[in-house]
């Protein structure tokens, strides 16, 4: 099983039809775990969270993987299209209970806890993995991108 959280401004998600989504697939840690399982295994489960909402949309299909520079252009975000798509004909689509949401408190920064000797990512990464960046140059790294630099 794999996780891939995606996202982009409201509406990256499109609506092809009545049973069909488009998600683009933009560049990220470039280790392809979704596109390789789909390759693999087709049937995936969706789970959409949305800010200041508490229900959670689940939605369950078949993907595959697409790369028509015209489709992909459709989805371009500053000139720039996204590198593949995975379009999902859905199977199964509900919304699920946002009570554990809710009670997280997930969409409320001011109510998060302060944890000050909670590890950063750069850390667990440094401890984790063998990299030539030490942990003070991965900080500044993932730092600018945590501080609105564009990714795309």
């Amino acid at each position: 099983m794999d996780l891939s959280p995606k996202g982009d401004p409201a509406g990256f998600v499109q609506i092809l039809d009545d049973k069909t989504l488009a998600i683009p697939d933009r560049p990220g840690n470039r280790r392809l775990d979704t596109l390789h399982n789909v390759l693999e295994q087709p049937h995936v489960g969706l789970m959409f969270m949305v800010p200041g909402r508490g229900e959670v949309l689940r939605v369950s299909g078949v993907a595959q993987i697409v790369n028509d520079p015209d489709f992909l252009a459709t989805m371009a975000i500053k000139g720039r299209p996204p590198i593949l798509a995975l379009v999902i004909e859905a199977n199964e689509v509900m919304f699920h209970c946002g009570k554990s949401v809710i009670r997280s408190k997930l969409w409320s920064p001011k109510d998060w806890p302060q944890i000050d000797d909670l590890a950063s990512y750069a850390e667990c990464l440094g401890d984790q993995t063998t990299s030539d960046e030490t942990v003070a140059q991965m900080e500044a790294r993932f730092g600018s991108w945590h501080e609105g630099n564009e990714l795309y």
